[in-house]
């Protein structure tokens, strides 16, 4: 059985399976991802909730894991050099494919158009949605200037017309589904958490609501998006 004492935040939460991938996370769309990821190849993990609150992400002990102080996070206990421990959403997600050898394409020109929406994801859709949210759901809908919310609605709506248009005509962004899908959807379903639907025109799209729903029915992702649970 793999030793884990050398990884501090397991000192915080102990794995009871240490043979079996450890996942640091909360149900967030970055840490949906992952867990979704998992469920869908079949690998086997242990999730540990980790909050979002100043005293789980900014301890010493995630800290030691994830010095960008974010979930999620994972130690994999049976990496290809020995244990490893990885952050970074889109980093472990291309980790997981490759060490399931699924979802990540049959060439090397799929492995690369995967990639390419991933980091369209990471880069772009992340970011810009989150900002979004900021300032339409947070703090930031207290600030007078409408400058800022403008440009990120604008953004997100641009966004999601790249989105709309590379869909037609295909259940998916790169063809077979991915691991840019698994970053992709939960992304555009936080549209609904910020309220901003309506903002963003997502009733008019012609394809982007077929396709969040379709990868939330799929069964793997429907047990993943709550995982770890969020407290009751």
């Amino acid at each position: 059985m793999a030793d884990l004492s050398t990884f501090p935040i397991t000192q915080r939460w102990p794995a009871k399976d240490p043979s079996v991938i450890q996942l640091y996370s909360f149900p967030t769309p970055n840490g949906v991802k992952v867990s979704i990821a998992l469920e869908e190849m079949g690998l086997p993990y242990e999730p540990h909730l980790v909050t979002l609150s100043d005293a789980d992400v900014k301890s010493p002990a995630f800290l030691s894991l994830n010095p960008n102080n974010k979930i999620p996070a994972i130690i994999d206990p049976n990496g290809p050099d020995g244990p490893i421990g990885l952050f970074e959403s889109g980093a472990i997600l291309l980790y997981l494919a490759e060490k399931s050898g699924q979802f990540l394409g049959q060439t090397a020109s799929d492995k690369a158009k995967i990639t390419q929406w991933l980091m369209f994801q990471m880069g772009g859709l992340g970011p810009m949605l989150g900002q979004m949210g900021f300032f339409y759901k947070f703090a930031g809908k207290e600030i007078d200037d409408p400058r800022p919310r403008e440009r990120y609605r604008d953004e997100a709506i641009r966004l999601l017309s790249v989105l709309d248009n590379a869909l037609d005509g295909q259940d998916w962004i790169a063809g077979a589904y991915s691991i840019a899908d698994m970053a992709i959807a939960p992304w555009i379903n936080a549209l609904e958490f910020y309220g901003t639907k309506d903002v963003v025109g997502y009733h008019d799209l012609k394809n982007v609501p077929a396709y969040v729903t379709r990868f939330f029915d799929r069964p793997a992702v429907a047990k993943a998006r709550n995982i770890p649970p969020r407290p009751e």
